[in-house]
């Protein structure tokens, strides 16, 4: 905690966090347990003593020389509020080492707080990193009392009306949040009308994502589906039906969660949709990564957006975390100096070591780009080839085009119209010429690498 990090005789401290006086009051309790004079510094205020008997005789406003006070100062602990920008000049940086250097002589902590914070490397060594604890199931739920007594206090002190199943869901789904947002959040659930009801707990998780997800390559999947609504993939559905109760109610049975799925095929069969259906047979959220969005050309920024984009996909969990066209975004080759297999690297550390129920569903259609350690047994629980859809799958999905289009199926030979549709895809149903036909050594290509490899969806 922060306290060992300060007994640790630490000369810096980094904590990112949006919880300003949280992370303040902190600090200036350390002080009074160790007897040391705190102080906080902001660039609109300068230098504040905590204690007025300790405030400076003279101003402290500019960066610079709050920095030279510091290395002036013994036995002190100082709170440097929105000092990112300064980390970035050579001469900040400077004082900053001078300060962490000569820690043996003066014996003060500087602690460094900002909603993002890029340490530079002339001073990681003599850098702490300090996550600001969130809050418990048993506080969110205390938060949650709290706000409901201030909203019965401001509405005639009427009493907010919920269920037990209502309240164990919205406290799960602030999960993850700090103290503010879950104030925040609780609010919004409850409606005008003073109740907490399951219905609104959705929108609750949309603006929980908003809240984690800003500058984020993954993206929220408002609309999930259910395999009512795809033509085929039976075995598919089956194998997730049969998992469903183990990745939702973990107090129901002691087995591990089910972890995910990779689905191989060709183009436009359904996979997509599969992703979509996997959320809605589980009742969670689905989240989408963007490997496109995810590189970045500055260096290091890549690997910093994946590991911010599967932190919030712990946090939002229970959910579906769907790997869109992952051989685009784990391809490993020569020409990018390693980031592609750091990224790679990352992903796969991450998927054998998450404790959080988060089920990963991966797609990809150009199998001869995936790397070898994503398809290897055991990655994921299952991998499925979703093939072109036979005559039955076609009847089915033409039927719910149709149903789509307030058309009755039974007003048209489906059965013609199947034979019509031989090589489409499900994408291609409404289309010309079918991927099959345009594309038909590739497909081969895949159903033979398939075959000895992965389990039909169908």
């Amino acid at each position: 905690d922060l306290a060992a990090l300060i007994r640790s005789r630490t000369p810096l401290i980094a904590v990112e966090s949006n919880e300003e006086p949280q992370v303040v009051q902190m600090v200036r309790q350390l002080g009074l347990q160790f007897h040391l004079r705190a102080f906080r510094w902001t660039v609109t205020e300068g230098m504040l003593a905590f204690d007025p008997g300790d405030q400076p005789a003279e101003s402290v406003l500019k960066s610079q020389e709050v920095l030279s006070y510091i290395k002036a100062s013994r036995e002190c602990l100082f709170v440097l509020l929105d000092f990112q920008t300064y980390l970035q000049d050579n001469v900040h940086v400077r004082f900053l080492k001078d300060i962490s250097l000569a820690y043996s002589l003066h014996h003060s902590t500087v602690v460094l707080v900002g909603a993002v914070l890029q340490v530079p490397e002339d001073l990681r060594h003599f850098t702490a990193y300090f996550r600001l604890p969130l809050p418990t199931a048993d506080e969110l739920r205390s938060i949650v009392y709290e706000v409901a007594g201030e909203w019965g206090a401001e509405h005639g002190h009427r009493q907010v009306q919920t269920t037990n199943k209502a309240l164990d869901l919205l406290v799960r789904n602030l999960t993850g949040l700090t103290a503010t947002d879950a104030r925040r959040l609780a609010l919004k659930a409850i409606n005008d009308n003073g109740v907490i009801s399951e219905s609104q707990l959705p929108e609750v998780m949309r603006a929980k994502y908003e809240l984690l997800g800003r500058d984020s390559p993954l993206s929220f999947e408002y609309e999930t589906t259910q395999f009512a609504e795809i033509g085929g993939m039976q075995r598919l559905r089956n194998w997730l039906e049969v998992r469903k109760s183990f990745f939702c109610d973990r107090t129901m049975d002691p087995l591990d969660p089910p972890r995910g799925m990779l689905l191989l095929g060709v183009q436009g069969c359904g996979k997509s949709l599969a992703a979509k259906a996997a959320a809605g047979v589980f009742g969670v959220p689905l989240l989408r990564l963007d490997f496109g969005v995810l590189y970045s050309k500055y260096y290091g920024e890549t690997e910093r957006n994946l590991r911010k984009a599967l932190e919030t996909a712990e946090v939002m969990a229970p959910c579906v975390l769907w790997l869109d066209e992952i051989e685009k975004g784990l391809a490993t080759g020569d020409d990018d100096d390693g980031l592609s297999r750091r990224v790679l690297g990352t992903v796969l550390t991450w998927m054998s070591e998450r404790q959080k129920p988060v089920f990963v569903v991966a797609t990809a259609n150009d199998i001869t780009r995936l790397p070898p350690e994503m398809v290897r047994k055991g990655r994921f629980d299952e991998i499925f080839f979703v093939d072109m859809p036979s005559a039955e799958n076609r009847r089915t999905i033409l039927a719910i085009h149709l149903r789509k289009r307030r058309l009755d199926p039974s007003d048209f030979d489906l059965d013609a119209l199947s034979r019509a549709t031989e090589g489409f895809s499900g994408a291609e149903i409404e289309q010309t010429r079918p991927l099959s036909v345009l594309m038909a050594e590739k497909v081969e290509e895949i159903r033979q690498w398939a075959a000895e490899r992965t389990v039909p969806s169908d």
